[in-house]
């Protein structure tokens, strides 16, 4: 990956709702997300012989003061306030970044309501990454308590999307 294919990435993300992206290839990894005023924030990890250099390093293409800033090479994905853990509550995260519906189509009766029980196997919404449609099975068994994203919304990897209660 080359520094025009990063300020092409870059620029995609200005342009849609995308707040993270990433990649990893031949160890090299770049991860990309959107910071809280929108301007996006670089990681990258990379050996001291990898011929990529990060963009502190390469400067940007609009000749202004450089929003882009590096960080830490990847170590986690967990936000820095995590909400506390209730007890008999689990969540159901996102495997994907993508849009979420809860129905397979927009006539259709949603998959999961308040109140549903749902085991391993049981479809509770579809992600949408690439024009194809991932159906997202609960992986566990539980009643649903809320659906924590709006129909139609991106989410990303590792969102939560549905708080259940064991049982």
């Amino acid at each position: 990956m080359d520094l025009k294919q990063i300020k092409q990435i870059i620029d995609l993300m200005k342009r849609s709702e995308l707040t993270e992206f990433a990649v990893e290839e031949e160890g090299f990894k770049l991860k990309i997300r959107r910071g809280a005023n929108g301007v996006p924030i670089v990681s990258s990890g990379r050996g001291s012989n990898s011929p990529f250099p990060t963009l502190a390093e390469a400067g940007t293409s609009n000749g202004s003061a450089s929003p882009v800033s590096t960080a830490s090479p990847l170590t986690t994905n967990a936000p820095a306030a995590a909400p506390a853990e209730e007890a008999g509550i689990t969540y159901i995260k996102s495997p994907m970044v993508g849009t979420f519906y809860r129905s397979p189509s927009p006539e259709s009766k949603v998959f999961v309501e308040n109140g549903s029980k749902v085991a391993e196997n049981t479809v509770v919404c579809i992600i949408e990454a690439m024009k194809i449609m991932n159906e997202i099975q609960a992986e566990t068994k539980g009643v649903v308590v809320e659906a924590l994203v709006e129909n139609g919304q991106p989410v990303e990897y590792g969102q939560r999307l549905f708080k259940l209660k064991q049982g």
